[in-house]
């Protein structure tokens, strides 16, 4: 039985700070030794205490054989503050855990279901891996033109489909706030004994407050995965596993993480997820109260703004849209101004210094965190209404052909890691519809690809990804950015 747990205890941070006040002497990696080797002017940027807390995880903050439990006792603490049964510290974000989480649970060639508004890293994952995806579609809002998570019906018939699956995943809350029916999706999954793995990048600061959605180990899942830096206190590459039931052993998942995780982890970065977890175990409650209060008044600022609309619980939660709903990323439809996202992000940086979390054809995101206060979010809307009077003087908003979520599916013809691997050749965009497209093309933020490989290229697709790239899109991930060519399966390869 699991004692008390010591909330106002920070294991990380008390290692490090006793680490100091010992004055060892180092003489392994980092080589810049504390900050003394380190170029000055780099000091001057970034600071010595960044570089004095720069230390050995194994052979610096503990002893080589981890007799001080440090690590262990801080994630003992995190699943204690957060409702799970175990967690595991990771230092290379989110993107390597829920790989991670996927390996736990299905192996190559063996089956997964998963939405299909996955993140990259999602599919990053099944290239790896050669795990075999099952998809499930998700629920579409054909009048704002964006997805919200897979319904429960829609997993089911997956599932029923594909009865050799070895487990599921999916992405809640997404990156604009929508949340999927984790507990009815859970009990679906734990019907036929399979875990349910949930992609909470988005969601550290859920279990912290009644008034926020419910979290994935509260809503019954087996794995769940959460950054904590996204909505948390953390830096950045700071992710979490959580692990609950006994469908996915705990050493098996830790197994997996050490594959693919790095043997020099930053001590940095775990000491802001120690910290973090102690400020939101003591005052949790409080302080994400506070931003939700705060985040209000933003969206009640913004609506009054001519030519901007807040999308509230209304637009986003009802039949055939999410089960629940995080107002603290305000998504804000820009459409009646007569400009793309794009447009607004980059005039917004470029004008007022403001930087949106994310930007389409029609909206910008403005995440709110406890972080923010009157000083950050009175910027914000002045800046937001200096756009709205700039917004007649900008060019009107490029045309994207954004498809119907029919036309938006493609066909999956060839396992993501057959076709990524495999013998593959560059067309010209305009002459790729009908082929296996054998690379990522993700629109980024928010990084939920439009085309994956071993999925078959439309018109409709193409021309999305062609206007959209014309109207500001990012595409990060295909070997030509600037769409000019595609890189496509050789034909008779597969």
């Amino acid at each position: 039985m699991r004692m008390t747990a010591d909330h106002a205890r920070a294991p990380v941070l008390e290692a490090l700070d006793d680490y100091r006040r010992r004055g060892h002497l180092s003489f392994t990696p980092p080589g810049h030794k504390q900050a003394r080797g380190a170029d000055p002017a780099v000091r001057e940027v970034l600071g010595d205490a960044v570089f004095l807390g720069d230390v050995l995880a194994s052979g610096g903050l503990d002893d080589r054989l981890h007799q001080g439990s440090v690590l262990e006792r801080a994630e003992e603490l995190m699943a204690d503050a957060v409702h799970a049964e175990h967690t595991f510290f990771t230092t290379c974000g989110s993107s390597l855990s829920v790989k991670a989480a996927m390996l736990a649970v299905a192996g190559p060639h063996e089956k997964l279901v998963l939405g299909r508004d996955v993140h990259k890293s999602v599919a990053s994952g099944l290239i790896l891996s050669g795990i075999e995806p099952a998809w499930v579609e998700p629920q579409w809002d054909g009048a704002r033109h964006l997805a919200h998570p897979p319904s429960p019906e829609e997993f089911e018939r997956t599932l029923d489909r594909h009865p050799d699956a070895k487990g599921a995943l999916v992405t809640s809350p997404t990156p604009y706030g929508g949340c999927a029916y984790l507990t009815e999706i859970a009990r679906l999954c734990h019907r036929r004994s399979l875990p349910l793995i949930v992609d909470e990048a988005w969601g550290a600061h859920l279990p912290f407050h009644p008034d926020l959605p419910s979290w994935a180990m509260d809503a019954g899942a087996d794995i769940c995965v959460t950054s904590i830096h996204k909505m948390g206190s953390g830096l950045e590459q700071g992710s979490v596993f959580h692990l609950q039931g006994d469908l996915v052993p705990p050493e098996l998942l830790r197994q997996r993480a050490d594959l693919l995780g790095t043997t020099s982890p930053s001590v940095l970065i775990f000491a802001g997820m120690d910290g973090w977890r102690r400020q939101m175990a003591l005052r949790g409650e409080e302080i994400m109260g506070a931003a939700l209060e705060l985040g209000a008044e933003v969206r009640a600022a913004v609506e009054q703004i001519d030519g901007m609309h807040v999308n509230d619980r209304g637009d986003f939660c009802g039949a055939g849209l999410a089960a629940d709903f995080d107002p603290l990323p305000v998504v804000i439809d820009i459409g009646g101004l007569g400009i793309s996202g794009y447009q607004a992000a980059d005039w917004l940086r470029e004008h007022r210094s403001v930087d949106a979390h994310l930007a389409d054809h029609r909206r910008i995101g403005m995440q709110i965190t406890h972080g923010d206060d009157a000083e950050t979010t009175g910027g914000l809307l002045a800046a937001l209404k200096d756009l709205a009077r700039a917004a007649p003087l900008l060019p009107p908003a490029p045309r994207v052909a954004v498809p119907a979520s029919a036309e938006l599916r493609l066909e999956q013809a060839v396992t993501p890691r057959d076709a990524f691997f495999g013998p593959a050749e560059d067309v010209p965009a305009d002459a790729a519809a009908g082929r296996v497209v054998a690379e990522m093309i993700t629109p980024y933020p928010p990084g939920i690809p439009v085309a994956l490989p071993g999925e078959r290229l439309t018109d409709p697709v193409l021309r999305y990804l062609v206007t959209g790239l014309a109207a500001g899109m990012y595409l990060p991930d295909p070997s030509d950015p600037a769409l000019g060519t595609v890189r496509v399966v050789k034909p008779g390869s597969t």
